[in-house]
């Protein structure tokens, strides 16, 4: 079997507006992921990345990359070079140390997100510290609106209380006033904590972005679509829709362009 994404047409119904609104919708099984053990990187591939290539999984809109990695104790990426990408790093347990080119030397740990701009070219390395504790992160690229953008770097703590049962902008756009880190794309980036038998809504913030949600753990519903631990949904042609979890549940959800 080439994928288990499929479109579907799901009906998503929405209190407010007392409608039901006909999305397209793929859905991806985390089984189903890219997966390459390196011994010191476990790496699971959300689309085609490094050797894993699978021609249904290039891309969701302006979302190129989604990994979800686990690096060993005291071990980590060597120094190397980006252009061009929005990078978005997310830490979920354990500590990452993250150091570039220009001139930034800093740990992210879990409930703290950094985003970096590579623009015209950065280089940077990221590294376990600690020898005796493995590091999860999900890392994200996002292409940008406009290339050659002056490189930068921004990194934030999100505090966990702030997200139950409610969304917790991440990121958001550089040109906008919204809360988050800034990327040089009209992208937005939530995380929530949803508790068992809560419901969150997103209103999509224009007719031709879509979204990615991925359930980092716990199990939610979106429209008659169940979700569990790494699974995802992109979700398009709609306004809005919500996420219902049937058991605690930790989501992100990255609204795109569905352009690129």
């Amino acid at each position: 079997m080439k994928t288990t994404a499929q479109d579907l047409n799901v009906c998503i119904y929405t209190e407010s507006q007392k409608t039901t609104i006909m999305a397209k919708t793929i859905f991806y099984a985390a089984d189903k992921r890219g997966h390459a053990d390196h011994g010191w990187l476990n790496a699971h591939h959300s689309f085609s990345f490094a050797s894993w290539y699978d021609p249904t999984k290039m891309h969701f809109g302006a979302l190129r990359v989604l990994n979800d990695d686990i690096v060993a104790g005291g071990q980590g990426f060597g120094k190397h070079p980006h252009d061009n990408m929005e990078i978005i790093t997310i830490v979920l347990d354990g500590t990452l140390e993250h150091k570039d080119s220009m001139g930034h030397t800093q740990q992210i740990v879990p409930n703290e997100v950094q985003v970096m701009s590579a623009g015209t070219g950065i280089t940077h390395s990221e590294y376990n510290p600690d020898p005796n504790k493995k590091a999860n992160l999900l890392q994200t690229w996002i292409f940008p609106k406009e290339d050659n953008v002056t490189p930068r770097y921004e990194q934030k703590t999100f505090p966990a209380e702030e997200r139950v049962n409610k969304l917790q902008a991440l990121v958001s756009p550089i040109d906008n006033n919204d809360p988050g880190l800034k990327i040089h794309q009209d992208a937005w980036i939530y995380r929530t904590t949803l508790e068992s038998g809560k419901t969150v809504a997103h209103t999509l913030h224009s007719q031709q972005h879509g979204a990615y949600i991925f359930v980092i753990d716990g199990k939610v519903a979106i429209g008659e679509q169940g979700l569990r631990k790494r699974d995802a949904l992109g979700i398009s042609d709609t306004d809005s829709f919500e996420i219902k979890a049937s058991e605690t549940s930790d989501v992100l959800i990255l609204e795109v362009p569905m352009y690129n």
